[in-house]
């Protein structure tokens, strides 16, 4: 009986986690359009926010938990954090930016539209023949997750760490006031 319903499913009767995954990524995209488009940096960086959430609720949608817990964490908590700190501790202007805009909307979407259209094709090509083998644990599981990455992405997992930290370093740096040695002290 459940061979025959799994069966008679097909791409034109969607489940409902198809459904909200469809739904969540909509948001998730309009999200990302109004951080790319908004003029105040504290709002896109709040936008952000969103975007990474609806990126994690997509994740657990396609029962990768562990990755889901992982985007929030680094993600959200962290990243948007420092880039808050960062806006903050530079004296970046919290209201309307002029130099938001830099009048350039329509090369910029010109561009992103082109690297969408070729992540894309990049992504069909390489996984067109790959089928994900189910009878194993879950490709989202922290078990097949800690494997993937540390089998086949330690370097590039360091090189992230070793960027990361730096990011850090140069926002300590640029928040720092510059110190003035007294006179006839050099």
């Amino acid at each position: 009986m459940m061979l025959a319903a799994a069966q008679t499913h097909g791409f034109l009767s969607p489940t409902g986690v198809e459904i909200a995954f469809l739904l969540v990524g909509i948001a998730t995209l309009g999200a990302a359009a109004i951080t790319v488009t908004t003029k105040q940096l504290v709002h896109a960086a709040l936008w952000l926010v969103v975007a990474l959430g609806g990126l994690a609720v997509e994740y657990l949608l396609l029962t990768a938990e562990f990755i889901a817990w992982v985007q929030v964490l680094i993600y959200v908590g962290s990243v948007v954090v420092l880039l808050l700190f960062g806006l903050m501790l530079t004296k970046a202007p919290i209201g309307r930016s002029p130099d938001a805009d830099s009048r350039n909307g329509w090369v910029a979407l010109a561009v992103a539209l082109a690297a969408a259209g070729a992540l894309v094709w990049v992504v069909v090509d390489a996984f067109r023949t790959t089928w994900i083998d189910l009878d194993g644990p879950s490709q989202g599981s922290t078990q097949v997750s800690g494997e993937i990455l540390f089998r086949h992405w330690v370097l590039p997992f360091e090189a992230l760490s070793v960027l990361l930290l730096a990011a850090l370093v140069g926002a300590i740096v640029l928040s720092r006031k510059d110190v003035k040695a007294p006179e006839g002290k050099s």
